[in-house]
Order: structure tokens, then sequence, then C-alpha cells
């Protein structure tokens, strides 16, 4: 049981840190404040860095790595490029930002409830991916 949650709550983090690098690069372009393209910059890093260390820990277990749902990809992808067509502002991108951060909270610590037999390190990875998202979140706000 421990390999099944370890493997699966891994999956999840790798997911979802290809989902936040691909929201990230959505929006990149389109910010005007530098202070701001350098927090989204800083934070795509940090989710490369925990990509890479998911990866390897995937590889250990003989597990092949998860991309974000597609409808979910589909989905986010329509809502920016809706809601940036109607406001294009550093608002708008936080705003669009923020909400993403806090569905990836959500669902992370949803996955950190359903897949408890994971192992600590699964568990930790999860963890600091969850603080990344909510570090973001909580940077963000101050251009809502």
């Amino acid at each position: 049981m421990e390999y099944q949650d370890t493997v699966k709550l891994l999956k999840e983090c790798d997911a979802g840190t290809k989902m936040g690098v691909s929201s990230i690069d959505e929006v990149l372009e389109k910010v005007r404040d530098s202070k701001m393209k350098e927090l989204l910059q800083k934070s795509k890093a940090h989710h490369e860095e925990l990509e890479n260390d998911i990866c390897s820990m995937l590889e250990k277990h003989n597990a092949a790595e998860k991309d974000p749902n597609p409808m979910a990809k589909g989905m986010s992808w329509m809502k920016t490029n809706m809601k940036l067509a109607m406001d294009n502002s550093d608002a708008t991108v936080a705003d669009l930002i923020t909400d993403g951060c806090n569905m990836g909270v959500k669902t992370l610590n949803r996955y950190l409830n359903q897949y408890k037999a994971a192992d600590e390190e699964s568990k930790a990875i999860c963890g600091k991916l969850i603080e990344i998202e909510e570090k973001l979140g909580k940077d963000l706000r101050r251009y809502l």
C-alpha cells in the first residue's frame, strides 16, 4: 500500500508542477510590472526544480511521469485567454494565478489525505509544493 500511495502522490505532484509552469508561461509575457514578472519567474523556477526532484523520485520507483489532465489544462487556457481578452492587466493575471494557486493547494491537500500511506519523503515534497503555491498566491495579493 505504501508503494502505491507513494507513486500516486508523486504523480499528482508531478502533474501539479507541470500545470503551475504551464499556467505561469501562459501569462508571463503579458505582465507589465517588472517585480511581478520577477515573482512569477522565480515561482516558475521553483516549480521546475521541484518537478525535477519528483521525476527523480518517480524514476527510483520505476514509475512514469504524469501530465496534467488535458480537460483541466484546456479549461484553464480558455479561462485565461477569455479573461485577458476582456481585461489585459496585471490585476487580471494576479487574479488568474491566485485562483490557480488556491485550486492547487486544495487539490494537493486532498491527495495528501487520500494517499495517507505514502512515504514521508513524498509527503514532504507534496508539502513543499503546497508551500510554493501558498506563497505565490499570497505574494500576488498586492497586484489584485
